[in-house]
């Protein structure tokens, strides 16, 4: 954990609001597999990272509540009575949006202030706004001594995200963030909301995150489009979501509905079975195994899916002719963000120095790379892990 980031947060509060805050670190996640599939009701193999939100949160006894984004330098003061969407549209929404969901169930909370800075790298496809959610539902049911559980707290922060910010997200991000076990990553069905830990045994292969420091600008809209056209296929077939169909069932219409379509609810089909098989192939050592489906899953990503994005494409494709790489995709929503690599550890370095070169070659641009590794989920610090 990061106790540069940790102090930064804490003395800024401290500094802003002359009190002692209760602490929060909610990390951000990667995926290493199941891309797309959580709003499907399917399964994903997520896990949560060491960077993270850090967030200071104490009650106040002022007439108003605040809160103070540490790294912006941003603050917004807001009436609890009276909470509506903030028109900047950014961090905001996603504190204020908490809020409202839990003001929904009947829960009371007094005025309280907010400090929170992160070190989660900014389009990166980890998550941050979950994490943001995690820390400060988090945050105000321990404050607040609310009784939420941990379940309870996924599902404000993820209604959250729908109601104030407008991305109609599955329970992913979230749940990771959340429930993120150290050393582990989570095969999480998406519709029961429960997950099998898989402790990670890596042996001589690490993952390596390659950011490619883009985010084009239909992500959202792109992401919306996409969630459509899989609910609309799911009424076609009569079933609740595309968890529920087999290629043979999606095959029964396929005259019936756009080939670009068949296609997208293909991917969906198959990246489901996708994440399910690379449970069995980490529960068999079989890291090999695991790398093909990897690739398998950036292959549907950019050509089925296509999600992806010239960046993206670029540098899973330089992996390739590696032997000392097993596998890569791009990972997150698309359009920009980071792709994973399962890489052996010996070749990291020399790795690192080629795709950095080749890559500001290519496109004029820097990318960046980040080393991570799994941690626990949602937790108060220097205290107990809850």
């Amino acid at each position: 954990m990061n106790t540069t980031l940790i102090n930064t947060v804490k003395s800024s509060f401290i500094n802003k609001f002359e009190a002692e805050p209760v602490l929060i670190f909610s990390p951000g996640r990667i995926n290493i597999i199941g891309e797309h599939t959580d709003y499907n009701d399917g399964f994903v193999f997520p896990a949560a990272v060491n960077k993270g939100i850090v967030a200071a949160i104490q009650k106040s006894e002022s007439a108003e509540s605040v809160a103070f984004a540490v790294d912006k330098n941003e603050s917004i003061a807001f009436d609890l009575n009276n909470l509506k969407p903030s028109t900047k549209g950014s961090w905001q929404n996603y504190i204020l949006g908490v809020i409202s969901e839990i003001q929904k169930r009947h829960h009371t909370i007094g005025n309280f202030n907010i400090a929170f800075g992160g070190d989660i790298p900014g389009g990166a496809g980890m998550s941050s706004s979950a994490a943001l959610e995690n820390s400060v539902v988090f945050g105000l049911n321990t404050v607040f001594d609310l009784g939420l559980s941990k379940h309870d707290m996924i599902l404000i922060s993820q209604k959250a995200e729908h109601n104030y910010v407008g991305v109609n997200c599955g329970i992913m991000d979230q749940y990771a963030s959340m429930f993120g076990i150290e050393n582990h990553a989570l095969l999480l069905d998406c519709r029961t909301v429960e997950a099998t830990p898989f402790k990670i045994d890596f042996k001589d292969y690490e993952l390596l995150l390659i950011n490619t420091n883009v985010k084009h600008s239909l992500s959202d809209s792109a992401y919306n489009d996409r969630r459509s056209v899989c609910e609309s296929v799911s009424e076609f077939l009569n079933i609740k979501a595309l968890r529920d169909a087999t290629v043979t069932d999606l095959n029964t219409i396929k005259t019936k509905i756009t080939p670009e379509n068949y296609q997208k609810a293909l991917f969906v089909i198959e990246e489901n079975n996708r994440a399910i098989a690379a449970s069995k192939a980490m529960k068999a050592d079989d890291l090999v195994a695991l790398g093909e489906l990897i690739y398998a899953s950036h292959d549907g990503l950019q050509n089925q899916y296509k999600v992806s994005c010239e960046e993206l494409d670029f540098l899973v494709s330089e992996t390739k002719a590696n032997p000392n790489i097993l596998g890569a995709r791009m990972m997150g929503g698309g359009f920009g963000g980071c792709t994973i690599n399962l890489i052996a550890k010996s070749e990291v370095d020399a790795f690192k120095d080629h795709i950095a070169e080749a890559y500001k070659t290519k496109f004029e641009k820097e990318c960046s790379i980040y080393e991570v590794k799994l941690s626990d989920g949602t937790h108060i610090i220097n205290e107990l892990k809850q």
